[in-house]
């Protein structure tokens, strides 16, 4: 999975599918740009091929050896073990949005099954048959994506709150902003109990905004019918969180933002210069990071979104930063537990499209197999199938 991998993408893929045939696969963490190893089988060498994987077949001293090299103390490697398959979901509505989504787009190009899952499923209890979620594109305020002021006359956008505004209501909610909370706080009890939680852009910093508005209304007359509560701010409890602190809501419905947590309008970079670094962990120490941080490249171009970035000033003290722009002092890679499970939010709304616009063409990933950014990503989806390690003392 270095700079020799011809498809890095599809390769996870691979990996996922051996898990479905119940073979266990070694991540070989930090070695090559984190490889994955497996038993020999000529099913596994075909459909390499067919899917344009580059793989090398080795003898068992080979893997023996590689073995011994990477359990020395003097480098920084691990093996971590997968051994089943995730079950994977996806937060998304049926209806078609003028935009896509990265993580549907590397699952499918990738070859990684999944299922759709919205406000209705959650609400039915349905999160607790899987094991991995994303969140999809998404505004958990109920105020309609602030899209009103550019988009309140478009045709997408006053369906989409028709739509909202009906499921709430058959939900037995009377506010789009009250359902999006109690599906905000289901998924919150799907991470509590032991889910792998993983969000890009709006989805990040929205989340924790409905969280800490539990019980106070954030939303204008033109979201939800009536007046923002004016001491909103003052009543944000921020205890109900997972990774934010001490922000401000941006309470102007025309503005094309939610809070003081994202950087968008305020990082002064130019995209020349717009990358960000992921940390370097111990593999020995602390895998989950390094899990979550593999790659054949360190320094990642940046992209942008309605959430482009988070302001490290409004990040809990107990989140663990991945990946960051030191430059303009932001995080965009964060991670965090929550009960038995974690969450591991990805700023940003697609990583090979630097300001993808609505109603932009979706990325062909057929162009970008070796892309850094949507390997992290992937890295998420495979992170459920590692044999929990215990405890080192």
């Amino acid at each position: 999975m270095d700079d020799s991998q011809n498809n890095h993408l599809k390769a996870y893929g691979i990996a996922y599918w051996a898990l479905e045939q119940e073979q266990t696969v070694d991540w070989l963490l930090n070695y090559r740009g984190g490889s994955f190893m497996l038993k020999y089988q000529l099913a596994f060498e075909k459909e390499c091929k067919i899917r344009g994987v580059s793989y090398d077949v080795i003898a068992d001293v080979q893997s023996t050896q590689i073995l011994r090299e990477i359990a020395s103390p003097e480098v920084n490697q691990d093996v971590v073990k997968l051994e089943k398959a995730p079950k994977i979901a996806v937060y998304s509505p049926k209806s078609k949005l003028p935009w896509d989504d990265a993580v549907t787009l590397a699952l499918t190009y990738a070859e990684i099954p999944y299922d759709l899952l919205y406000d209705e499923e959650v609400m039915d209890g349905k999160l607790p048959l899987y094991d991995w979620l994303h969140l999809h594109h998404e505004d958990f305020t109920g105020q309609y994506g602030k899209f009103y002021a550019a988009y309140k006359n478009a045709e997408w956008y006053r369906k989409q709150k028709q739509d909202f505004e009906k499921s709430a209501q058959t939900m037995g909610f009377q506010k789009v902003s009250k359902a999006k909370l109690e599906v905000a706080l289901k998924i919150r009890e799907f991470t509590a109990g032991g889910g792998f939680l993983f969000a890009m852009c709006s989805a990040t910093d929205t989340y924790d905004i409905a969280l800490a508005a539990k019980d106070v209304d954030i939303c204008e007359y033109m979201f939800d019918g009536d007046g923002a509560d004016p001491q909103a701010q003052e009543k944000l409890k921020f205890d109900n969180t997972f990774a934010f602190k001490n922000f401000s809501i941006e309470k102007n419905p025309n503005t094309y933002e939610y809070s003081s947590i994202d950087a968008t309008r305020t990082r002064r970079l130019n995209q020349s210069l717009d990358f960000f670094t992921l940390f370097e962990f111990s593999a020995k120490w602390d895998p989950v990071p390094t899990m979550l941080c593999q790659n054949h490249e360190q320094v990642i171009k940046g992209f942008m979104g309605q959430t482009t970035a988070f302001k490290k000033e409004y990040i809990k003290s107990d989140v663990l930063i991945m990946g960051e722009t030191a430059s303009v002092d932001e995080a965009r890679y964060i991670h965090g537990k929550f009960g038995k499970g974690t969450w591991t939010f990805y700023g940003g709304h697609d990583p090979e499209d630097y300001q993808h616009k609505v109603g932009d063409p979706k990325t062909e990933l057929e162009l970008h197999p070796n892309s850094p950014g949507y390997r992290l990503i992937l890295n998420n989806v495979l992170f459920p199938a590692a044999k929990k390690k215990k405890q080192k003392t």
